[in-house]
């Protein structure tokens, strides 16, 4: 059993069927976090209704890759865990075992929330389901001490197919989906805050390697040109990209 007290964290292991609390926390700060200021702004509100008990909404946070989706929900984590904020990761594949976690957290006074990365799911996947049910509860109400955050490169979650439009159709002058279409969109329509994260520019691409190297000469045209090829071969200007290349060049003197 967790004491939720001194825990600030925990991960769900299906073989074993447990919540394994996590020792060794990301330390990553909100101010850490460059370029994703309106985003940020956003749940932190919506963070801080929680803590208060106000209405919260569950939060959606999707777009391109390695720009801070998942740091951010670990940055929140360290900002509030004194205020009683807890986070429980649960995989894609494991949300089979969602209503039994939230059951067993429901009346706790610490307000959770289920972080579920990398979301999103293929045709004929089911596991969503159990899913649906937190979000918005079945025949009982969903915990008020529970939120889901989730972070994905789909903003539909569910891929979308071409054949899936065919039996859409306009009624005076309105779109009625299919049933197809309207299933797959139901999922994201049940997170209430749904946030895009878009690709970097390369200005804030350099910002981020800046505050990766605070040590660097004051003209840094070596540290950027060095950042900007690393970027170049990966085919990205993100902040997981200026971590790898700081990962690569750390203690390097860059003229």
């Amino acid at each position: 059993m967790i004491d939720w007290n001194v825990t600030p964290a925990a991960i769900w292991r299906q073989r074993k069927e447990y919540l394994r609390p996590v020792r060794h926390i990301d330390p990553i700060q909100l101010d850490d976090l460059l370029g994703i200021d309106g985003q940020k702004q956003q749940l932190l509100a919506n963070t801080q209704r929680f803590l208060a008990n106000r209405p919260a909404n569950n939060a959606l946070l999707w777009g391109a890759r390695g720009t801070g989706k998942s740091s951010l929900i670990k940055a929140l984590l360290n900002a509030y865990k004194v205020q009683g904020l807890r986070l429980i990761e649960v995989d894609k594949q494991d949300l089979v075992y969602l209503p039994e976690i939230v059951d067993d957290i429901r009346e706790l006074p610490q307000r959770f929330i289920i972080y579920c990365d990398d979301l999103s799911f293929e045709s004929g996947d089911s596991h969503y389901k159990s899913l649906k049910s937190v979000l918005e509860g079945s025949i009982e109400l969903p915990p008020e001490n529970v939120l889901v955050y989730a972070t994905s490169n789909r903003r539909h979650l569910l891929p979308e197919l071409m054949k899936d439009n065919l039996d859409s159709h306009l009624v005076d002058r309105e779109v009625h989906y299919s049933d197809t279409v309207e299933e797959k969109t139901s999922l994201s329509d049940r997170f209430g805050l749904s946030l895009g994260f878009y690709p970097q520019t390369a200005q804030t691409y350099l910002a981020i390697v800046d505050s990766f190297f605070p040590d660097a000469p004051d003209g840094r045209e070596s540290l950027h040109k060095a950042a900007l090829d690393f970027a170049h071969s990966r085919a990205s200007k993100s902040g997981r990209t200026a971590k790898q290349f700081y990962l690569a060049f750390a203690g390097l003197k860059f003229d």
